[in-house]
């Protein structure tokens, strides 16, 4: 799995700068007594998901080719080959990696200090009420921090912006809700992890390859931290995509 660099923390440290989004509502419930995984605005965490009217299918027949919009090429994990491309199609980026387990934000039961050495309770971007995010109970993506070799903004990619997560079959939507090093690609949160059935421990979870991360330059999800919010706009997003290529 990726072992987080300076880069990671000096993103973080950014994030404290970072804009704040709409107001909007609350979180459930973090946990449920007895140890019951957390709810997503009343769907399960834990469950395996075909979220939208899209089928995973459709939308990785629109992945096939790359149209290359970086520069160069990104890694899946420190000391791997840098060989990721970010590939542009109309409304959408996309790539094809691994994911690792982003467990940073506010933290709670699975995502703290004691359950990962790497955790930082910050991240790149913020709820409606200026809170920093749960990655144990909001499905999100981590794009690389802005560099020569690509940068998000310039593709009309910020927090809020909505992903289609793909892997066995399944799409989760989800938001763009953290920054990592520049040279790296493939993380999601604990939430995102578990809600695909991949292992969300952020210290031996994750899965080595056969994710697709295709990411939406159009309306985001508002507010960023209502996943129900992400799935109604990446449905419609998506249905948009598969018209317009």
């Amino acid at each position: 799995m990726r072992t987080r660099t300076a880069a990671l923390a000096v993103a973080a440290g950014a994030a404290l700068l970072a804009p704040v989004c709409l107001p909007a509502t609350a979180y459930p419930q973090e946990s449920e007594p007895g140890g019951k995984p957390a709810r997503l605005n009343g769907s399960s965490v834990s469950a395996a998901v075909q979220e939208g009217s899209v089928s995973a299918a459709a939308l990785l027949a629109k992945t096939g080719a790359c149209a290359q919009v970086s520069r160069g090429k990104c890694r899946t994990d420190d000391g791997a080959r840098a060989n990721i491309p970010v590939c542009g199609k109309r409304g959408a980026v996309f790539w094809k990696a691994d994911m690792d387990i982003d467990c940073d934000g506010r933290p709670g039961r699975a995502c703290n200090r004691r359950t990962d050495p790497l955790f930082l309770d910050a991240t790149a971007f913020q709820e409606s009420n200026g809170r920093q995010l749960s990655a144990e109970r909001l499905p999100y993506v981590v794009v690389p921090g802005p560099s020569r070799r690509w940068s998000h903004a310039k593709h009309g990619i910020t927090g809020g912006s909505v992903a289609a997560v793909i892997y066995q079959g399944k799409v989760l939507y989800a938001v763009v809700g953290d920054t990592g090093p520049t040279e790296l690609i493939g993380e999601a949160s604990y939430a995102a992890a578990k809600s695909l059935g991949i292992s969300p421990d952020p210290r031996s979870g994750g899965t080595a390859a056969g994710v697709t991360y295709i990411v939406f330059n159009g309306p985001k999800a508002s507010p960023i931290e209502n996943h129900r919010a992400a799935v109604t706009r990446g449905d419609a997003l998506a249905r948009q995509f598969l018209r317009q290529n």
